[in-house]
């Protein structure tokens, strides 16, 4: 599987335990940023990209305490993208980004670009100085950090009502747009989230087309997205009206360590028909590729094969005979495929028969009483020896 050369990433959920951070309008600042940064952390996981936290629950890391825990993850080095989340207070409206002083403001632009794309403003980008050092940074995070790459994220005025509004209920597309200006300035692939209701704008979309596309009107377009005009911008992220629960394309990112049968397992699909649905040429995967799964849906008659499946298996789950599967599904072998669909013949279509042996039974006279072959019933039982339990279920043919 390829792997990219690209940064390492530590998450820095602001605050926690002891310290609440900002409270206001139902904002209590060291949830909101866990939260954020919980969902960054999966979304990079997702995408290969190597990632931590500096904490994954309510506990408290004091000044000295967290740029430890940043640096234990990877180390003090210029490939290391710090991003700490926060939410700010004291007047004002829009998010707000600082970079250190070591740093270019490259990182600064992409994330003020994504959070407009998002549908927040950007109050500034900007680097702040220590008034009795003015050579070094106001923030002890980027004091302590001093060879990373370390950027604080406020993603806007929680004691303003509109700001907290915006981050009670759409936190997540404020997370998803830090996310993609992470993934694509740390060097990896970034890929919409599975189940997502954004569509990213690219050229030659309208409002128009859009709507076209996923059956919603240009009103519920600019109403859910809060758009006074019909204008786009390449790479802006639109919500699409009534597509949170369902997917746009049933798909998978591969993730570091996935292989193509592992892949095939999860989904209850076969390998050769993953590559087929992907026009594949090899088992080959590479960190961010997606892969389309074959729609699995079934009829209630119907079954899909998973791991461990025998005929003998489904056939006795069923209460069907393997013959009658095989004749159904025109089998010429009992050899089965995971994600293969099995027909269940109903009751109708059945000819074999279920005998329990009693007292006495053996093999040579439950094959002469039923008029057929000790090596038929061996067979359609996937029998290994001729021995025999009182009670035991045996299909005849």
């Amino acid at each position: 599987m390829d792997e990219r050369a690209i940064k390492k990433v530590v998450i820095d959920a602001g605050h926690g335990g002891d310290d609440p951070g900002t409270v206001a309008n139902g904002i209590t600042e060291k949830d909101y940023t866990l939260k954020i940064s919980n969902y960054i952390h999966n979304r990079l996981d997702e995408m290969g990209v190597p990632n931590k936290m500096s904490r994954t629950s309510d506990v408290t890391l004091s000044a000295s305490d967290r740029p430890k825990k940043i640096q234990s993850f990877y180390g003090n080095g210029s490939d290391v993208l710090v991003v700490s989340n926060h939410i700010n207070a004291g007047g004002g409206d829009g998010a707000e980004i600082i970079y250190a002083l070591r740093n270019n403001d490259k990182f600064a632009k992409k994330l003020a670009t994504e959070f407009e794309n998002a549908g927040q403003s950007v109050r500034k980008y900007y680097q702040r100085r220590l008034p009795s050092n003015p050579a070094k940074d106001y923030y002890y995070i980027m004091r302590d950090t001093p060879n990373n790459e370390t950027v604080i994220v406020e993603y806007g005025f929680a004691d303003t009502i509109s700001d907290a509004n915006l981050i009670k209920n759409d936190w997540e597309k404020l997370a998803e747009a830090v996310t993609k200006a992470i993934v694509e300035y740390a060097g990896g692939k970034y890929v919409a989230p599975l189940g997502s209701n954004y569509y990213t704008v690219k050229s030659g979309d309208s409002l128009w087309s859009i709507s076209r596309k996923f059956g919603v009107t240009v009103d519920e377009l600019k109403k859910v997205n809060n758009l006074s005009s019909n204008l786009l911008k390449i790479g802006q992220n639109l919500i699409i009206p009534g597509k949170k629960n369902n997917k746009i394309s049933n798909e998978y990112v591969v993730k570091k360590g996935d292989t193509l049968y592992g892949i095939a397992n999860k989904y209850n699909v076969s390998v050769d028909n993953l590559k087929s649905y992907n026009n594949l040429s090899t088992d080959s995967l590479s960190i961010g590729q997606i892969i389309k799964i074959p729609d699995n849906k079934v009829n209630s008659n119907e079954y899909v094969v998973k791991s461990g499946d025998s005929l003998y298996s489904i056939s006795r789950k069923y209460g069907v005979g393997v013959d009658d599967l095989m004749s159904v599904n025109n089998l010429k072998s009992t050899v089965l495929s995971i994600g293969q669909v099995l027909k269940i013949p109903n009751s109708g279509e059945v000819t074999n028969v279920i005998y329990t042996v009693k007292k006495g039974d053996n093999l040579w006279s439950i094959a002469k009483n039923n008029k057929t072959t000790v090596d038929a019933i061996v067979k359609l039982n996937n029998l290994s020896n001729a021995n025999l339990s009182i009670g035991q279920k045996l299909l005849l043919p």
